[in-house]
């Protein structure tokens, strides 16, 4: 247990000498403070080799032994600058008194020139240092200056003394953050005088200014007094003007509003006018189906009527016509029936018929006596007779080509059928059968009764 105790201790303690160890040999370096390890050679970015190595900001470690720290702070090393009897441009002796603000440049470049100059150097050392160079600028600016310039235009004094004594604080490896020029006094009463001839101009000028202002004041009060007459002038022409404009207007108006009763009044008519044309179109409209109900419709039904009669009509015509060619339909198949009979059998049947349209062609013609002039030879009579059988002849001829039945040829085919009638053989001539006589080209001469 005991060994184990000692052992925990030395591991303890071991521990605690390597964090201290480690704490010596960190460094650890805070933002407003460089750190500068020596001991060792290292080569520069310019090619020389110095003993040291910057640290500005950050952490490192360090050889025991070997390398050695030292510290450089970045604060601020406020200075007053004073100086006293420094001839300005012109001979005149001037006091100046301003304030500076300085620091160690940590600028690379810059940063060499402050660890080889001011390494382990006390703060009054480098204050006294930047005091002393920022006053030999401060003559050597104020020698190039004239004394209203130092005086009037202060921060042009002051930026030409800082781009003079930059470049030797530079050198230094010092930083310039603020200068300013704070009194500028001399001994002779130089300022003074200036200022009060300055001050006797500006009396002066003010009271010019004064009486131009007052002379201006005048004026001005003149020019308003017109401007306020001119205006009332106006004012009332104005009024004027707009009083005729006025009776103008309302002349446009009233005749714009004669116009309108007007236009007023013939749109009255036109609508009266529209009315009536309306209202007599309503009466035509009117007319129009009274005289469809009364006239159109019936004769439209009339016609309807007739149609439907004429229909009727034709449909019986059509029927009866149907009835018709069937009946002559199974007369024909009768007919083929019958053989050759059927034709002097239809003949015979047709020649009542047929005689009797040939005699309707003289019907009204009523024969009372027929003449016979003989042309001297004494056989009128005979040669009338003679032609009977001629004119018989035609007319059977006339009666084939109007039938194609041949009647004496059925006549002759019939003589020997007992049914058939007997013909008289003593008959002259009928009634119907004297024009066919009369035709012959001997009826001429006597008149026979």
């Amino acid at each position: 247990m005991e060994i184990a105790l000692a052992a925990g201790a030395l591991i303890v303690l071991a521990i605690i000498l390597v964090l201290v160890l480690l704490k010596r040999l960190i460094i650890i370096c805070p933002p407003n403070l460089i750190a500068v390890i020596s001991g060792r050679r290292r080569a520069m970015s310019d090619g020389r080799h110095v003993g040291y190595r910057i640290l500005n900001g950050g952490r490192t470690l360090r050889v025991p032994f070997i390398e050695r720290v030292s510290w450089m702070s970045l604060n601020t090393i406020p200075i007053e600058v004073t100086v006293t009897n420094a001839y300005s441009k012109g001979a005149i002796p001037l006091n100046v008194q301003g304030i500076a603000n300085v620091k160690v440049a940590n600028v690379e470049g810059l940063l060499e020139n402050s660890v080889e100059r001011f390494l382990d150097v006390p703060f009054e050392t480098i204050r006294q240092i930047a005091k002393e160079t920022l006053e030999a600028n401060l003559r050597g600016v104020l020698a190039t200056l004239t004394p209203e310039e130092v005086n009037e235009d202060r921060l042009r004094f002051a930026q030409t003394l800082a781009d003079e004594a930059d470049d030797d604080i530079r050198t230094l490896g010092l930083g310039l953050d603020v200068l300013k020029i704070q009194n500028v006094t001399d001994e002779v009463g130089y300022l003074d005088s200036v200022g009060r001839r300055r001050t006797a101009e500006v009396l002066k000028e003010a009271r010019i200014a004064e009486a131009e202002r007052s002379a201006e004041a005048l004026e001005a009060e003149a020019d308003a007094r017109q401007r306020a007459e001119i205006a009332t002038v106006q004012a009332d022409r104005q009024i004027v003007e707009q009083q005729n404009e006025l009776r103008v207007r309302r002349a446009e108006l009233e005749a714009v509003a004669l116009a309108k009763e007007k236009q007023a009044a013939v749109a009255g008519e036109i609508a009266k006018a529209t009315a009536e044309q309306d209202l007599q179109q309503q009466r035509i409209a009117l007319q129009e189906r009274t005289l469809e109900a009364d006239v159109v419709a019936p004769a439209r039904a009339a016609r309807e009527a007739a149609q439907l009669e004429a229909q009727g009509k034709a449909a019986a015509i059509t029927e009866s016509g149907n009835a018709t060619i069937e009946v002559f339909a199974k007369l024909v198949d009768e007919f083929q029936e019958a053989g050759p009979m059927a034709e002097r059998v239809y003949v015979l049947r047709m020649l009542p018929d047929i005689v009797d349209k040939l005699v309707s062609t003289v019907d009204n013609v009523l024969i009372d006596r027929i003449s016979i002039v003989d042309s001297g030879s004494g056989n009128g009579v005979s040669t009338a007779v003679s032609q009977l059988p001629g004119t018989v002849v035609r007319l059977n001829d006339q009666i084939e080509a109007a039938t194609g039945v041949n009647l004496l040829s059925s006549l002759a085919g019939n003589g020997k059928d007992d049914t058939a009638p007997a013909v008289d053989e003593g008959a002259v001539a009928t009634p119907a059968q004297a024009p066919a006589a009369a035709d012959g080209p001997d009826a001429e001469g006597e008149h026979v009764t």
